[in-house]
């Protein structure tokens, strides 16, 4: 009788401000299909959320989660956490038998960033620091499992300047094409940060672009189910392929 493959374990990256618990569902569905999984916190975030955000301090933190995954993985990351995935695969290619790279198809640098940067400091002067905007606004574009699943974790108020400068002096189109294994940029088909989706998938040397139907940036929270799928799919290739 022919044995299926053993499931690829599979880390999760989340995106700025929020934390391990935006990846709930996926979660779910990939243990249920029998992978091995695990959603870190970066520093600054969630659980970690008094840590300063580097670039070190965050490839450290994917490191760490390869290790307790058994050292080789499907890297999945959204947005923030896209673009340190894009970066640890460039540098530990042997770690990563796959790469998601989720809503972040765009050069983190230029008019992009700095008008996030902006926007980021004038929201951090509010009283609150831009908690109850940061809660309306999740409960205003998100389903309302995904709103709960991304608010759980508490919002990162303080990361947001640090992180997007830290980001900036990442070069994803190099790492990119340094990676030698399997990519898939996985956008939402409104998403803001398909900017240069183009050339991101020229730089790969084995990618391809897959669109989430209806998803906004936060593609896993925003059509969870099609997102999903899409994921499941992916792990169960990178599984028939190790």
């Amino acid at each position: 009788m022919e044995t299926a493959p053993p499931r690829v374990p599979v880390l999760l990256v989340h995106g700025i401000r929020a934390s391990a618990t935006m990846w709930r569902v996926q979660e779910e569905a990939l243990r249920t299909a029998g992978h091995p999984v695990l959603a870190i916190d970066l520093p600054g975030h969630g659980q970690r959320m008094q840590e300063p955000f580097t670039v070190r301090a965050a490839l450290a933190a994917i490191d760490a989660g390869v290790a307790a995954l058994g050292g080789r993985v499907l890297l999945v990351g959204l947005s923030l956490g896209g673009y340190y995935a894009v970066a640890y695969a460039a540098e530990h290619p042997d770690r990563v038998a796959g790469l998601v790279a989720a809503g972040c198809s765009a050069e983190p640098r230029g008019v992009l960033l700095e008008g996030y940067r902006l926007l980021a400091r004038t929201i951090h002067r509010l009283p609150d620091r831009g908690l109850w905007l940061h809660e309306t606004m999740a409960r205003l574009l998100l389903p309302a499992a995904g709103a709960r699943d991304v608010l759980a974790g508490g919002a990162a108020l303080d990361v947001m300047d640090s992180g997007l400068r830290a980001t900036a002096t990442l070069t994803p189109l190099a790492s990119l094409a340094a990676y030698p294994g399997p990519i898939w940029l996985v956008n939402g088909a409104l998403d803001h940060f398909r900017l240069n989706e183009r050339r991101f998938l020229a730089a790969c040397r084995n990618g391809q672009v897959l669109m989430v139907p209806g998803a906004t940036h936060l593609s896993s929270l925003a059509q969870p189910e099609r997102f999903t799928a899409i994921l499941l799919r992916i792990a169960e290739r990178v599984s028939s392929a190790a």
